[in-house]
């Protein structure tokens, strides 16, 4: 089933940092494969939850990794009977 998984990621690092590594998340978002549309406040993602939540998981671990000490993830989950799809939402203002 098809679920929407909203992602705005917020790494504690340098200001000068911070833009560049949440490009990075993209990126790596972008690579995945999923369906996603970038917002100027999060991400959101359409896929399976279990996938969508393990692209999640991702997010944070790479902000570990380019040396962030903490990662703030706020994460929003649509899901429904029969699933839903970003299009469903979204196509009437495209």
């Amino acid at each position: 089933m098809n679920c929407n998984v909203s992602l705005q990621i917020i790494p504690n690092v340098p200001d000068t940092d911070l833009y560049p590594l949440v490009d990075r998340v993209i990126a790596m978002i972008r690579g995945s494969g999923v369906k996603h549309v970038v917002g100027p406040m999060e991400t959101t993602m359409e896929g399976e939850l279990h996938a969508l939540l393990g692209i999640v998981e991702r997010a944070q671990e790479l902000c570990f990794q380019c040396g962030a000490t903490r990662v703030l993830a706020v994460v929003k989950i649509d899901c429904g009977v029969g699933g839903v799809t970003i299009d469903e939402k979204i196509a009437k203002y495209r």
